[in-house]
């Protein structure tokens, strides 16, 4: 079964620890295709989108969630809550036509600088997702706290216990599409 994952980091950048994070996801879920969600999005504004519509790139990500057999999100915690950048790319894609979100298979991690893991980050993540109706898995929880000095020079996790978690939650968003690991 070739299963195509979507990765949403909710960091712009490059080198940020959530997305490295997805990147392990991404590895240890083995799609035969991925694809990595681009957030650089206008703030909402319905001013805007009177005027001239949905943007493009927000059609291009709500056509990805769309399109993706299962969806992975990585979130930051600024200021004990989902990042900024997250939740604009949420309150456009529920601006689409279609439900893109409504039933698809995702699974939430988080990675943040404090001892947490972005445990509050992933709370109001849920919050804001549930509208969407997808199928949310409960768990396990991947909060990987200390961010920074979670991840060796080749970008892989340091600790196992945490490795084994992400693995046990990409096995069990594989099997929420029908496919199994390995």
């Amino acid at each position: 079964m070739a299963l195509t994952l979507l990765t949403i980091a909710g960091a712009l950048r490059q080198g940020s620890t959530n997305r490295l994070l997805l990147a392990e996801a991404a590895r240890l879920f083995a799609p035969e295709t991925l694809v990595v969600a681009d957030l650089r999005l206008p703030l909402y504004d319905s001013d805007l989108e009177g005027a001239e519509g949905i943007p493009p790139e927000v059609q291009t990500l709500a056509d990805q969630i769309a399109a993706a057999d299962a969806v992975a999100v990585s979130t930051p915690e600024y200021n004990k809550a989902l990042s900024g950048v997250l939740k604009n790319a949420l309150d456009w894609v529920s601006r689409t036509r279609g439900s893109p979100w409504r039933g698809k298979p995702v699974a939430i991690m988080s990675a943040a600088a404090g001892r947490s893991g972005g445990e509050r980050a992933q709370s109001s993540l849920r919050l804001a997702l549930n509208p969407f109706r997808p199928r949310l898995l409960t768990g396990p929880e991947v909060l990987v706290a200390d961010a920074r000095n979670a991840f060796d020079a080749r970008g892989r996790l340091i600790s196992e216990r945490t490795e084994k978690t992400l693995r046990e939650l990409m096995e069990l968003l594989r099997a929420e599409t029908g496919g199994q690991i390995g």
